[in-house]
């Protein structure tokens, strides 16, 4: 009798979210395909997962993904809402999402269209991002708007954007010009308090696993910044509240020449 061949580990990956209902975690997803499948590297199933979230920013250093193109192949059937968690991609709930050109060559994720929703409610003014993620690539890759001289940290092939630690992900991981740590924790809309509580458990992790003696800091980047995230941090010397907001500028782009030929006036 021949033996069935193995899916390829990313067909794995695309069983167990259906398997799961379509909403899952990498935990649980991890799980099922090492229980029906055992034998598969970890490492390759968390790897293949990468791959096939549309939304991941780190899935452009995997060949698959290494071309700009839309996201609508056999690769691209997961979608991340938040760090540890998967959803099956839907394009009406989720967006249409690409891998594009960058002006230095390289490629990047992003959503199809610049994709910006209304202010919260009760917020007469402004714009905010329409996904977390869209805020904090952003960022990371504009550091110097938040501080100049702030730069991203990075630990051999380990990026300081969603840099996981045992005791969660901080969003953005960063240092300035002293060489001191700087924990950025960002919210879509609103910094309740609870995410003072975050932070501080953030930096109290680089401090003792990291930072070697240096300084750290810590920045709450939200929407709008309630009272009560003020009263909260009111009494912590390292940890800094910002707001943002989106402005939308137009320009006036000339045309082309004419190539119509002129009218000729009769003789």
């Amino acid at each position: 009798m021949v033996e069935q061949r193995r899916p390829y580990v990313w067909q794995m990956v695309r069983e167990a979210v259906d398997a799961l209902g379509g909403d899952t975690t990498n935990t649980a997803l991890k799980n099922w395909i090492l229980s029906k499948y055992p034998g598969t590297n970890p490492n390759t199933i968390s790897a293949q997962t990468v791959v096939c979230t549309v939304n991941h920013p780190s899935r452009i250093h995997f060949p698959e993904n290494r071309k700009p193109r839309v996201a609508d192949g056999k690769y691209d059937f997961l979608f991340r809402p938040a760090p540890g968690r998967l959803k099956k991609y839907d394009r009406p709930e989720h967006g249409e999402w690409e891998i594009v050109d960058c002006d230095d060559g390289s490629v990047a994720v992003g959503p199809a269209q610049d994709e910006i929703t209304p202010s919260p409610p009760n917020d007469s003014e402004g714009r905010t991002f329409a996904a977390e993620a869209h805020l904090r690539d952003y960022l990371a890759n504009r550091l110097g708007d938040i501080e100049e001289g702030l730069e991203l940290y990075a630990e051999d092939d380990k990026p300081g954007i969603e840099y996981r630690t045992e005791i969660g992900v901080i969003d953005i991981l960063a240092k300035d010009k002293q060489g001191n740590f700087v924990v950025i924790e960002l919210k879509l809309s609103h910094g309740e308090d609870s995410a003072c509580g975050q932070l501080l458990r953030y930096m109290g992790w680089v401090r003792r696993h990291l930072a070697e003696g240096n300084l750290v800091r810590g920045i709450i980047i939200a929407f709008r910044i309630p009272t009560k995230t003020r009263y909260a941090a009111a009494d912590l010397p390292n940890v800094e509240l910002r707001e943002y907001e989106l402005a939308l500028t137009l320009r006036l782009v000339p045309k082309l020449a004419s190539i119509l030929p002129k009218p000729t006036r009769p003789s």
